[in-house]
């Protein structure tokens, strides 16, 4: 047995696979095999997929919601462009959205967050947020979005603090410590 996740996919061995985008929560029953994992709803097959022994996702795009196979059109290369176009801090946050993860796709939604962001508060203040971010190396979807709720995008950066301010004392052991 296994439950539906909103994403559509259901867990087995830390890989996720598609089922019908109308099965939403409901339980299916699963049928697991060296080579084939089955998904049942009530009795009739509603999915196959090869078995796989590796963290990820197996996807059939028609298992999408029609709002989900829209997304299928963006690539990582696209997503940069459209980080560059708006400026480098914005760039640099799309890019460890992407790298970050083990798959870029798994990026994608938070990608998606800042366009939606750039088009309710504007391009500068998405770039402005984005710089923020990138500053005290929070470089996600929430934190852009938090820094653009409270308004710190409008208040200047703070210099950064360069290492040579810190006192001297013998707790501070400093990056070559760690080589």
């Amino acid at each position: 047995m296994a439950r539906v996740s909103i994403d559509y996919h259901v867990d087995f061995e830390r890989h996720y696979y598609s089922v019908p985008h109308q099965l939403v929560r409901e339980e299916i029953d699963l049928r697991i095999s060296a080579r084939v994992v089955e998904c049942f709803h009530h009795g009739k097959r509603v999915a196959s997929h090869a078995r796989s022994t590796t963290p990820g996702y197996s996807t059939t795009p028609e298992h999408m919601p029609a709002s989900h196979r829209a997304h299928r059109e963006w690539s990582p290369g696209r997503l940069l462009h459209w980080g560059a176009a708006r400026g480098s801090a914005t760039l640099a946050v799309v890019r460890h959205l992407l790298e970050s993860k083990p798959h870029p796709e798994q990026g994608y939604r938070a990608c998606l967050g800042l366009m939606r962001l750039s088009r309710s508060y504007g391009e500068p203040r998405l770039e402005a947020a984005c710089a923020r971010a990138v500053a005290i190396r929070a470089l996600n979807y929430r934190s852009v979005n938090s820094i653009l709720k409270s308004g710190l995008d409008r208040l200047d950066l703070p210099p950064p603090t360069a290492s040579a301010d810190l006192p001297l004392h013998e707790n501070l052991r400093g990056p070559n410590y760690f080589h």
